[in-house]
């Protein structure tokens, strides 16, 4: 008999820690918006740890639940924007340098959320291995942009060509799978387990 995430313990706990990173949003701007670089730059750090730990806890203490999936998207998404928010305000000129790249991605973002909102009421949140793979060094470069004196373009050129592919894979998700699901390992694993239905 299968139990209930909610019913056990470690599930309020890994929600805690994922509702702090989204507790943390309005923080981080604050602090950015009154100039609290030093202050700002550590929290940063807290949200993205807290987002490589509230995945793990919940995979080893079984307690996955469709309201924690959404709420770490959530929780991801506003953070990285607090912190591509604080790229305009620390440093515009890299932004300027780099706004065509800056834009596709936001275009392909804005695309893969407006298209799982048309199909599914809700944004997506497959979490596949890609996704994991390219939050690490998302975080990485985000991390090191307000740590370092320049920015590390070939890292920053190398998470952008991640991203793209990350989010042209979401998207072609959210056209192929017809109802809302969490946990995909990935567009391979989809069409692969299409294949063997049909044969």
């Amino acid at each position: 008999m299968l139990i209930n995430p909610i019913h056990k313990p470690g599930y309020y706990m890994v929600n805690a820690i994922t509702f702090y990173r989204l507790l943390a949003v309005p923080v981080l701007l604050t602090l950015l918006f009154n100039e609290q670089l030093a202050v700002f730059k550590w929290l940063l750090v807290v949200s993205f740890l807290t987002d490589a730990i509230d995945g793990y806890l919940a995979r080893k203490y079984k307690v996955s639940s469709v309201f924690g999936s959404i709420l770490d998207s959530v929780s991801d998404d506003l953070t990285i924007a607090v912190a591509i928010i604080g790229i305009v305000l620390v440093n515009p000129e890299f932004l300027r340098k780099e706004l065509v790249l800056v834009l596709l991605q936001v275009v392909l973002f804005g695309t893969q959320i407006g298209f799982a909102l048309f199909r599914y009421c809700k944004i997506s949140s497959f979490h596949t291995y890609l996704a994991k793979f390219v939050t690490v060094f998302q975080g990485i470069f985000l991390v090191l942009f307000y740590w370092l004196p320049e920015p590390i373009y070939t890292l920053f050129y190398l998470v952008s060509a991640l991203t793209i592919l990350d989010l042209l894979e979401e998207i072609t998700l959210v056209l192929i799978i017809p109802k809302w699901e969490t946990d995909i390992k990935g567009l391979y694993w989809v069409i692969k387990k299409r294949a063997l239905q049909k044969a």
